[in-house]
């Protein structure tokens, strides 16, 4: 079972804050992962409250690219529960490597940073990702993507369904499609697709959950309305 629920995205849902930037919960059997943190952390913090999700139940903390709708609340999170793996792209700035390095060190007696592909540890690590590889059991990172903004999205793969998790799609629909199909086929998408008009590439998806940033919204509503879902914070979908 790979189950996720939005907890942070442009719409909320009833009781819930809506704010501009992305973070989604991802639960399997094996970890819980958080992608991405949102702008506000302590607006992320709320919704989880509300959703009666436990900071200190996340054990993976992924972050898609280096914008402040996405990653923002990393500090406020990382200070509620430092005991987490944290997997980000290469390309991130010296000095934000630094400052969440030096969160975890602070909080914990076993921290370090290293490069991929490497190992899971049960010790909270930091770890750079360059190429694509695997995360947990089921969830594989498409590596670092793009030239212009790089970007990681993620790969979830269930007994019977696999998805494309996007922070903002940034690299493209293309790329992202081209490095999730060494690990499967995907059969949906969720989260931001940015300006993408590469419309015919969401034909094979019984799934489109397109949010946050998504420029084309409507256009690919009303080209799939049977399998376009309208996300926001609060919604929930077991793959």
């Amino acid at each position: 079972m790979v189950k996720l629920t939005i907890l942070y995205d442009n719409l909320a849902g009833s009781g819930l804050k809506a704010a501009w930037g992305f973070s989604c919960l991802i639960e399997t059997a094996e970890k819980n992962i958080l992608f991405d943190t949102g702008w506000d952390g302590n607006l992320l913090l709320s919704n989880m409250e509300i959703l009666g999700i436990s900071p200190d139940a996340i054990d993976i903390l992924v972050l898609s690219h280096q914008h402040w709708d996405h990653i923002g609340g990393v500090a406020t999170f990382l200070n509620a529960n430092p005991d987490v793996d944290v997997y980000l792209p290469s390309s991130f700035s010296p000095r934000l490597k630094q400052e969440i390095s030096n969160i975890i060190s602070a909080n914990s007696i076993s921290s370090g940073i290293t490069s991929a592909p490497v190992h899971f540890s049960r010790n909270p690590r930091f770890y750079e990702v360059i190429s694509s590889q695997q995360i947990c059991d089921g969830i594989y990172s498409t590596g670092e993507l793009g030239s212009d903004i790089k970007e990681q999205s993620l790969v979830l793969i269930s007994a019977t369904s696999a998805c494309i998790l996007c922070g903002c799609a940034h690299p493209g629909l293309l790329e992202i499609l081209e490095s999730a199909s060494q690990f499967c086929k995907p059969l949906s998408i969720i989260g931001g697709l940015h300006g993408s008009k590469d419309f015919e590439l969401l034909t094979n998806f019984n799934l489109i959950g397109a949010g946050h940033c998504t420029v084309h919204k409507e256009e690919i509503k009303a080209l799939y309305p049977e399998n376009f879902a309208e996300i926001s914070v609060g919604y929930s979908v077991e793959l």
